[in-house]
């Protein structure tokens, strides 16, 4: 489990495909200090678990699942890449409860600059959509933040200065593409509620 408070910055150093799988080594001094085989590390919103590491480095298998819905479909080597390491027992719950199971991707459609303030604004597939709330808790590339503004097929967030330096999300344009996983009840509730909806037939 995971809070969305961003870590580090990362870079990816290595990306060795197969035919249904794929092997990704990112340099991450923070996150390595203390990381042992098998521990899980979020890398811009996905969960993946340590297989091997270095001084300044670790890998970690990506299954064919992850590649086909996130945005390590093709990563490019010396991309940037949110870390957090999984959150201990006991710590402070800065951000939300965030699994590093991700929904699938959204795009940058648009930036509205503001004095101290950034709002961006990502599309929403039609399955995804009804999971997103104004003022609800949201993860975009492993970022815990809030909803702002939500429509039919976009929502936007609202990011301060620390935001944009020291996470992946001030580098974004449009266009870009970006992970995001939704608030973990509302996935709840919507399974819930098919179950409700058949019964009543």
């Amino acid at each position: 489990m995971f809070t969305g408070i961003i870590e580090e910055r990362g870079e990816i150093i290595g990306w060795q495909p197969s035919t249904d799988a794929a092997i990704i080594t990112v340099r991450a001094p923070l996150s390595v200090s203390d990381a042992k085989h098998g521990d899980s590390i979020s890398v811009s919103g996905v969960c993946l678990t340590v297989i091997a590491q270095g001084p300044d480095w670790f890998s970690a298998d990506v299954m064919a699942m992850t590649i086909a819905t996130s945005i390590f479909k093709s990563p490019a080597l010396g991309a940037a890449v949110n870390l957090e390491r999984a959150a201990h027992v006991g710590d402070r719950l800065g951000g939300h409860i965030v699994q590093g199971h991700i929904d699938g991707t959204s795009t940058l459609t648009s930036i509205d600059e503001g004095g101290a303030w950034r709002v961006l604004r990502f599309s929403l597939t039609p399955d995804v959509a009804p999971l997103v709330t104004r003022k609800g808790s949201i993860a975009v590339d492993g970022v815990s933040l809030t909803v702002s503004a939500v429509g039919s097929d976009w929502f936007e967030v609202s990011l301060i200065p620390e935001t944009l330096t020291a996470t992946t999300l001030g580098d974004r344009v449009i266009g870009d593409e970006v992970n995001i996983e939704t608030d973990l009840l509302a996935r709840h509730v919507e399974r819930m509620l098919q179950f409700t909806d058949r019964s009543t037939k």
